[in-house]
């Protein structure tokens, strides 16, 4: 507990008093200066990578699924971030001008902060002055914060990118932002995706509400972002900003339309908002010929057709296609001479990975909280379904019988994804990395044993 509580005033000192220098041997005009980027700023930028994009979000899913790896996965982070931020000031080489990863990379660091001395809070258990009846804040701040920690940190990669090759300056910030915020929002949902296709369809059943609405809400949100991000407001219209904005008014109406369509879980509307990608058509081969117009492949949720992951991966290609398609990445690429070709294929790489990662996340998450195999497929549910009374929309049974006890928890397992803290009482127990035995076990066993 000394360390952790040492390491947080370390990493608060630094991230209050330390700022990024050498502004001075930027030449005027330009965003960084002319020599190479430097051995110790590749360490840098590696080590802030494995922590903040690999070792804190798995750390997250330890948490949410209340294993005794959780706080020492933790701590490997936190020794790495802090150690990467100081060689982040030790740096020689390339310089930067003041840049949007340099002002934001202290308030990461004070985020950080915030969540190691909540963590610590929570690990000591105090009662003393009422702080048992408050416990509940602390747990609520400290699953939030650990929660947005991945957007937050994919947020200040990018900027590190940007800054390091001194991009989306003057005129190229606008079709930057629109590059970086659209394809940032194509990679997001097609992670939204696959949660909701491996440990979300119970959360969708609860909801009322077909995947389809939230395809077209994410739709009519990004055509609003393109109509007000495409045209310099104040200036004269050209022809790239007449197309783009129109585009961005198609998404946005059509987005709309498809969330009316889809208020009362119509299924084959959501062509309007996926014609501009190619995701769309794999997304209406799966509504129309996988699901035919289900929930799901099966009755759980747990077994999707091998067909509905083209989707959410095509996003995220489609995402990183988006982020790497600015004007001054095309210049950079034509002046290395490099192909569009293998470029192509890298980001291609790129969006497996991710894919993999995202994959291996929820897999850990639900081998912790989902029902055994054997406890996955209530027989009555299954002789229910087979008469056709299965489930209504908002998740009920239409002949009034209370769900089985795998559906509940599967239920409260969704509520627990979205609403739970990272930490709880239950994480000092022996078994915290193991998903507490549920009633209905303990009878059988008792059954065997008499």
């Amino acid at each position: 507990m000394s360390f952790l509580r040492s390491t947080s005033l370390v990493v608060l000192f630094a991230a209050t008093a330390l700022a990024h220098g050498g502004h001075e041997a930027v030449p005027d005009g330009e965003a960084i200066s002319l020599e190479p980027i430097d051995s110790t700023l590749w360490v840098h930028m590696i080590l802030m990578g494995f922590a903040f994009g690999i070792i804190f979000p798995l750390g997250m899913v330890l948490g949410i699924v209340r294993s005794r790896w959780h706080v020492p996965v933790q701590i490997v982070g936190t020794i790495i971030a802090v150690l990467a931020y100081f060689l982040g000031h030790a740096h020689h080489g390339r310089q930067f001008g003041k840049n949007a990863h340099a002002s934001f990379a202290n308030w990461l660091m004070l985020i950080l902060v915030a969540q190691v001395v909540l963590g610590v809070y929570l690990k000591l258990h105090l009662v003393k002055a009422g702080q048992a009846r408050i416990r509940w804040i602390f747990v609520l701040a400290h699953g939030i914060l650990g929660k947005i920690m991945p957007v937050i940190s994919w947020a200040q990669m990018l900027f590190g990118g940007i800054a390091a090759l001194g991009f989306c300056q003057d005129d190229h910030m606008g079709q930057c932002l629109a590059h970086f915020i659209m394809g940032s929002a194509f990679i997001g949902y097609g992670i939204c995706l696959t949660i909701l296709l491996l440990v979300g369809q119970f959360w969708l059943r609860r909801t009322g509400r077909s995947q389809e609405f939230f395809d077209s809400l994410i739709i009519a949100a990004w055509g609003c972002v393109n109509t007000f991000t495409e045209h310099r407001w104040g200036e004269e219209w050209g022809h790239n900003d007449l197309q783009h904005t129109t585009m961005g008014i198609v998404w946005w109406c059509a987005g709309l339309l498809g969330m009316w369509l889809s208020r009362n879980r119509t299924m084959i509307h959501s062509i309007f908002g996926y014609t501009l990608m190619a995701a769309g058509l794999t997304r209406i081969i799966e509504i129309s010929f996988v699901l035919r117009d289900q929930s799901a492949v099966s009755m759980n949720g747990t077994e999707p057709n091998s067909f509905q992951y083209l989707t959410p991966f095509l996003l995220y290609a489609s995402g990183f296609l988006f982020l790497g398609a600015t004007e001054e990445q095309m210049k950079l690429l034509s002046d290395a001479g490099i192909t569009h070709v293998s470029y192509i294929l890298i980001l291609y790489s790129i969006a497996f990975i991710l894919f993999l990662f995202v994959n291996v996340l929820l897999h850990i998450y639900a081998v912790h909280t989902w029902p055994t195999e054997e406890d996955a497929i209530d027989p009555e549910e299954a002789e229910a379904q087979s008469r056709g009374k299965y489930t209504t929309a908002n998740g009920g049974y239409t002949n009034g019988r209370a769900r089985s006890n795998s559906e509940a928890q599967r239920i409260q397992d969704a509520e627990g994804f979205e609403l739970q803290g990272l930490i709880s009482d239950e994480e000092d127990e022996p078994t915290s990395s193991v998903a507490p035995k549920r009633k209905h076990d303990q009878v059988d066993v008792d059954k065997e044993e008499r």
